[in-house]
């Protein structure tokens, strides 16, 4: 009798058990259910909390941005190399929550056509996080005239290249970013430093500061200009640096239906400090380049 109501006691548990987990499993894809049901929730909170600038061509922007992009660039090098670049290390750009964008991106397949010509990937700036700090739309009522942003970003490299196109080491890459709107007349800026996780006596840590001046024509017109400026602390160009100029033109963003949208742009980037000209003992990594940009955003 005893051991009849011991095993049931035991049966008993074990149902509630059971069905408790299944309630916890029911809750739990019920909850992560309601977070896809909800995503474009996310993303229109992010976007509409924001300032509405297009992402320049080369500058990150401080916005979040949900989009696929895929950019080209033909570039030549310092030493006289011409560089087909396919891709330019851009990918998928997600917003999972209305302050933070997770970017997926895919490496670069790059053709070398001269100077010891070869072609394969590069390494692949596999993931980029961006955490929105300070953000405001264009509403005058906003504190300083609204139309502004500061954003945190912690980007890592893979060192997944060819031997032609490695740096053989991970990098990490923490970046400050912020915008601020004056009318149809904005500015993005980006100051990160590349953290070598190894061969940091030959590569060095590399500081990049950007600055875009756009402004906003029309409807679908951003004609900009950027600074793109990097400096060498330690590695083979220890205490040197080189500044580039990139003007440019971004077409968008023209409505595909739904949330779907369409923007394309190109530029011409230019070394204006050193030059291979006048300071031939400073060769720039990149003597000039022609870069071209389409994204969908959805």
């Amino acid at each position: 009798m005893i051991r009849h109501a011991i095993a049931g006691l035991v049966m008993s548990s074990l149902l509630v058990s059971i069905a408790l987990v299944g309630t916890a499993q029911a809750e739990a894809t019920d909850a992560i259910s309601e977070y896809f049901v909800n995503w474009y929730a996310h993303v229109d909170q992010a976007q509409s909390s924001q300032p509405g600038w297009v992402t320049p061509l080369v500058t990150v922007t401080p916005r979040l941005e949900q989009e696929f992009r895929f950019d080209q660039l033909n570039q030549y090098q310092g030493t006289g190399a011409m560089v087909r670049n396919y891709g330019g290390g851009k990918g998928l750009e997600l917003i999972p929550t209305a302050t933070t964008e997770v970017v997926l991106n895919i490496p670069p397949y790059q053709v070398r056509s001269n100077v010891k010509p070869v072609q394969g990937f590069g390494d692949d700036p596999v993931l980029l996080v961006k955490q929105r700090l300070l953000s405001a739309n264009a509403d005058p009522d906003h504190a300083w005239g609204g139309d502004y942003i500061v954003t945190a970003f912690l980007g890592f490299q893979a060192p997944t290249g060819i031997k032609a196109f490695t740096n053989n080491a991970w990098l990490v890459t923490p970046t400050l970013a912020a915008g601020k709107g004056f009318g149809r007349f904005d500015v993005q800026g980006t100051v990160g430093v590349a953290l070598p996780m190894a061969h940091e006596d030959t590569i060095g840590k590399a500081v990049a500061t950007n600055v875009t001046f756009q402004y906003h024509v029309a409807d679908y017109f951003w004609p900009e200009l950027e600074v793109n400026d990097t400096y060498w602390a330690g590695g083979l160009r220890d205490g040197k640096n080189q500044v580039l100029l990139t003007p440019g033109i971004i077409f968008g963003r023209f409505p595909l239906g739904g949330h779907s949208k369409a923007n394309f742009g190109f530029g011409y980037q230019f070394a204006v400090s050193p030059t291979l000209q006048r300071e031939p003992a400073l060769t720039p990594t990149l003597d000039h380049a022609w870069i071209f940009t389409g994204r969908v955003s959805f």
